[in-house]
């Protein structure tokens, strides 16, 4: 599995941005996608998830209600939307996959950075 995340830059608090990962090598209809940060001085922390099938998503409380994750399942590409952006999510974002079931994430890509200033 090979996983490539791109989009991050740098926005003023309240914009928005969205990142992108793309996926290869092989199906993921049984895998879950992933997306983390981790900022400056701190640990890798969960943003966001989506089922590949189904679409099943889940969320960190700190990002409810302004980022939405989704995949186009033709592109092979899953999306983080982030809106309201604030300085606390100043990070790097990596995307990930696990096999459903499984609780590890076994697969992750490059990340990207996201600065948002105040």
């Amino acid at each position: 599995v090979q996983l490539q995340a791109s989009g991050g830059g740098l926005v003023q608090t309240g914009g928005s941005l969205r990142l992108s990962c793309a996926a290869s090598g092989r199906t993921f209809s049984n895998y879950i996608m992933g997306w983390f940060r981790q900022a400056p001085g701190k640990e890798r922390e969960f943003v966001a998830s989506i089922r590949w099938s189904g679409g099943r998503t889940d969320y960190a409380d700190s990002v409810k209600g302004r980022f939405t994750t989704s995949r186009d399942k033709f592109k092979n590409t899953v999306y983080l939307q982030m809106n309201s952006l604030k300085p606390d999510d100043t990070a790097i974002y990596y995307c990930a996959a696990r096999i459903f079931a499984t609780s590890n994430y076994s697969s992750w890509g490059p990340g990207t950075l996201v600065t948002v200033s105040s």
